[in-house]
This record gives C-alpha cells, sequence and structure tokens, in this order.
C-alpha cells in the first residue's frame, strides 16, 4: 500500500496530503527554474497519486507556469504547473496534465518523515552555475536528465511502494 505524505507550506496557510509509490528523495534538479523556485541548489520532487491529494487552504494556492527557452525563437510557457503558497512562496507541489495521474510533491514541503536514499542523483547540471555545490556524498551525475524515471528508479532500487 502507498505510504501518505503530509506536507506544508512555511507559514502554514496550505496543509496537504497525498498517496505515494515512490517517496524517497533521491533526485535534485539543478535546473534554472528548480533553482530558482526552489533554491539555489535545486529541487527535490517525490511522486504522488493525483486522484489522493486532500488540501486545506487552497484559496492560499497559485499556480506558476514556467516560460522554457526564455529569450531564444523557442520560448513557450511549460504544460506543468508549480503550486505554491500565496502567502510565503513555498513550493508544494507540480502538476502536468500530460500524466493526469501523477503529482509531484516537492521533499521540501513534505513533514512526514522521508527515507534517505544511499545515494543522489543530480541531473541537469548543464543548467548549474559554478557557484552551486552539490550535496556530498555518493551521488550519479548527469549533464540533462538520468536514464530513469521517479517510478523506475524506484522499482530498480526495490524501495517501490505498492
Amino acid at each position: 500500500m502507498p505510504v501518505e505524505l503530509q506536507g506544508s507550506c512555511h507559514c502554514g496557510a496550505v496543509k496537504f496530503s497525498l498517496q505515494s509509490s515512490t517517496p524517497v528523495p533521491y533526485q535534485l534538479c539543478c535546473c534554472s527554474i528548480c533553482r530558482k523556485v526552489g533554491g539555489v541548489g535545486g529541487s527535490i520532487n517525490l511522486g504522488g497519486h493525483s486522484e489522493t491529494l486532500k488540501v486545506e487552504g487552497k484559496e492560499h494556492v497559485s499556480v506558476y507556469k514556467a516560460v522554457l527557452d526564455r529569450g531564444t525563437p523557442d520560448e513557450r510557457i511549460a504544460s506543468s504547473e508549480r503550486n505554491f503558497c500565496s502567502k510565503c512562496s513555498a513550493m508544494l507541489w507540480l502538476y502536468d496534465s500530460q500524466w493526469p495521474e501523477l503529482i509531484h510533491p516537492f521533499a521540501s514541503a513534505i513533514d512526514t518523515e522521508l527515507p534517505v536514499p544511499e545515494k543522489l542523483v543530480c541531473l541537469k547540471l548543464d543548467s548549474k552555475p559554478e557557484y552551486v555545490r552539490l550535496p556530498e556524498g555518493p551521488r550519479d551525475e548527469y549533464e540533462d536528465y538520468g536514464p530513469l524515471s521517479l517510478e523506475l528508479w524506484h522499482k530498480t532500487n526495490k524501495v517501490f511502494v505498492q
């Protein structure tokens, strides 16, 4: 049975819960979007089942749709929606209608104790400025995205929760 994750924003105006089969915070994304919305190093997203999302304080949730390829002829708005608290700006979860069954809470918003991965996967390093230091310890590094989805990584590492 999937695990229940409980989360909240910093000011407490938004509280949420959802079921997750992929609760290990192993993947640090250093793309410009994750760095700018999540902090200097990047963001770690978990996976969840979107139909299980329960939210208190919905009136305080706002959505940001990132601009991709800003300043180039390919500039466009992302299909993904980054949900955040409009009062304190804490990032809460990402949702994309391309995968309506999935929702991706930011690990930083989760209040439930999360498992500690044996190794981190650091990705989108082609977007990371030199001053950003990666966490210490064992890790795999990728200039772009890694070869495994959240689900496949969890299954490969035998931590997928049915």
